[in-house]
């Protein structure tokens, strides 16, 4: 596979930005960085593997989605699935799982591994806010830090995550834990300050330099927010999990680090059923 050109220069905004400006930056985005991120974090996240965020913690230890036991004949759909690692996990345990993601890149790094590991996983290009399955096509709808947080009308993808699952399914995600955006995206001791309003919602932008054009954006909500969107949306919450930083792992993952993950929590992660 050849390696595609590194991200251009870009300067930071906070700005408001809608659904369409989100996706046309988002998904180039991602073809671009694919390669960079597989190279970087493929061996951290394993071929057939779920984690579910920079810190470690995987589904084997939080069965948000069941017991390994009952994972087999299950129907369940990744949303923002990247190369697929989670959803070959689940399918490596007997079930039927698809990947949907918004950038081509990364699902042609997931048919790689799907011939390297032996596991295949069908997938799909699409975005959270248009699934392209019938009503009730789901036990379970996940995400792991994918497609969430770069959309900007969530309803929608929040809608449409109900519309697929089956009464009762479950929906569970991880996302950046929304105290983080008081904080620089500083991994070091000198990002442990808060600079910003944990209530301004204004989405974080990146712009191109060189073009001008919009090329990465980030859409933050309180918990309170999350909270909301999901009891409206005709979910019951079942579980927050905010992960520790294990003891003794090193690992830097953008502002994720060791030295604020004894501090703050990192991620969080959301469990509810329709």
């Amino acid at each position: 596979m050849e390696q595609q050109e590194s991200r251009p220069s870009v300067r930071v905004e906070r700005r408001a930005v809608d659904e369409a400006e989100s996706r046309r930056a988002n998904g180039p985005d991602w073809d671009v960085y694919a390669d960079e991120y597989q190279s970087t974090h493929g061996e951290f996240l394993g071929d057939v593997g779920f984690i579910w965020g920079p810190e470690g913690c995987t589904e084997e230890q939080y069965a948000l989605l069941g017991e390994s036991s009952q994972l087999s004949g299950q129907d369940i759909l990744e949303v923002g699935c990247g190369a697929a690692q989670c959803s070959r996990w689940l399918a490596a345990r007997g079930a039927r799982a698809i990947g949907l993601d918004l950038s081509h890149r990364q699902l042609q790094h997931s048919r790689r591994i799907d011939e390297a590991s032996g596991v295949a996983v069908p997938v799909v290009t699409g975005t959270a806010t248009h699934l392209p399955f019938p009503d009730d096509s789901f036990d379970a709808v996940f995400s792991s830090f994918g497609a969430l947080q770069f959309v900007s009308d969530i309803e929608r993808a929040i809608a449409e995550t109900h519309r697929v699952l089956r009464p009762g399914g479950r929906f569970a995600f991880s996302i950046t834990h929304p105290t983080r955006w008081m904080f620089p995206d500083d991994p070091s001791e000198e990002g442990l300050v808060a600079s910003q309003s944990y209530w301004d919602r204004t989405p974080y932008v990146e712009v191109d330099d060189e073009t001008g054009r919009v090329a990465y954006v980030e859409h933050h909500r309180t918990l309170g927010d999350w909270v909301s969107l999901l009891a409206s949306g005709g979910f019951r919450i079942e579980r927050l999990e905010e992960p520790e930083w294990p003891e003794g792992h090193e690992r830097i993952w953008g502002g994720w680090s060791h030295i604020r993950g004894k501090y703050t929590p990192g991620t969080a992660i959301f469990l509810a059923t329709a």
